[in-house]
């Protein structure tokens, strides 16, 4: 079915895996900034997705994973925008695995301008056969090395936004 060749990914029989993942970097350009100034709110779920690839690279989900069928797909998404970004500040990210199954990845991001957290998201991601158009099973290889990340992001805290329901409190 799908091989799941590492590209730019850890070699986790000699290297520790970074809890959380920080992979991230990008300086906020001109066609991200908005009328009032400042980052336009749709960037701050791009540069999560951005996060979101590199994790996908790292785990060897690249474009021969993607071109034999296999992908994982955002089924769901809640962020919280923080603070505010501007034009030539630099972006950080970090994503933390919060849990997984055969089929599902539950994920955490947080993104930085310099030290400061401007921006957070909540994923669920699901592992697709797109050429069957469903979910499926991940590969064994796959799975054991998004399952060894979320091993080793256990001892890390979940964030108290994780989980979170958006609404207006009644009164």
């Amino acid at each position: 079915m799908w091989e799941s060749t590492r590209e730019g990914g850890w070699d986790d029989t000699t290297e520790p895996i970074a809890a959380p993942l920080a992979r991230y970097r990008q300086t906020v350009p001109a066609e991200w900034v908005d009328y009032n100034g400042h980052m336009s709110e749709s960037f701050y779920l791009w540069a999560m997705g951005e996060n979101s690839d590199s994790f996908f690279r790292y785990v060897g989900i690249n474009e021969d994973y993607r071109a034999a069928g296999g992908s994982l797909y955002t089924v769901e998404t809640h962020m919280r925008n923080l603070d505010e970004a501007g034009l030539g500040d630099q972006l950080s990210a970090t994503l933390q695995v919060l849990g997984n199954d055969t089929k599902r990845v539950h994920i955490a991001h947080e993104l930085f301008r310099d030290d400061v957290l401007i921006a957070t998201g909540e994923q669920l991601l699901l592992h697709v056969d797109m050429k069957a158009g469903r979910a499926a099973a991940m590969p064994d290889e796959l799975f054991r090395r998004i399952s060894a990340i979320t091993t080793a992001h256990a001892s890390l805290v979940t964030p108290d936004w994780v989980g979170r329901v958006i609404g207006i409190p009644a009164r």
